[in-house]
């Protein structure tokens, strides 16, 4: 019984986690990542700004919370993927199934023009900067142990995982720039498997 309250009392806390992130992300598309106050964010997800101060340290690390969990997303995917298939193929299918985190994506909302500039400008935002990359490199090397998980290296010693892990972020980047800017909008799929397609056939130059 013990350990079922404690199972629920940590889905609570992801659960609000969640709630506090999105809530963050929501506003700033919508009002501007410097018209947007903690006490807002605490008040759209029904919470106070304390509980607020219980998960985040500022509105800046609430945004970017997505954009790491979506990271270990893949990185959980990659584990559950098949032993024997292809590394570049499982990442591609790691990336289908861990991207979305079960959630609609940004591109979700494309046929809404100021939803997506709205987006556009809170990823350029300036202030923004420093904690994408902080989670960029965290996501990285969490993405690293699970490449040298599947692939019986040392992310210590061997440059491969690392490497890997390096180039998925990059990856990832150029995904959400494109789900962002492309003119028509295209589906996430199809621009994930074009992006890890190129990866897997070793970045031939396009004709």
């Amino acid at each position: 019984m013990d350990t079922d309250r404690a199972g629920l009392r940590e889905r609570k806390k992801q659960e609000t986690r969640i709630a506090l992130s999105w809530a963050a992300i929501r506003l700033t598309v919508e009002h501007g990542f410097a018209n947007v106050r903690i006490e807002d964010i605490a008040a759209e997800a029904g919470v106070s700004t304390r509980t607020f101060s219980n998960y985040f340290g500022s509105k800046g690390e609430a945004i970017v919370a997505r954009h790491h969990d979506r990271a270990r997303a893949i990185a959980a995917a990659l584990r559950e993927r098949p032993a024997g298939e292809p590394i570049w193929d499982a990442i591609t299918q790691a990336a289908l199934d861990g991207y979305a985190l079960g959630e609609p994506v940004p591109g979700g909302q494309a046929a809404d023009r100021s939803w997506l500039e709205g987006l556009r400008l809170m990823v350029a935002e300036p202030a923004l900067q420093g904690e994408f990359q902080k989670a960029g490199a965290a996501a990285e090397a969490e993405f690293a142990l699970a490449v040298a998980e599947r692939t019986g290296t040392d992310p210590t010693r061997d440059v491969y995982p690392k490497l890997v892990a390096g180039v998925v972020g990059a990856a990832l980047n150029v995904v959400t720039q494109q789900l962002l800017t492309a003119e028509p909008p295209q589906p996430l799929d199809a621009i994930l498997r074009d992006v890890f397609g190129r990866l897997a056939a070793g970045l031939p130059e396009s004709r």
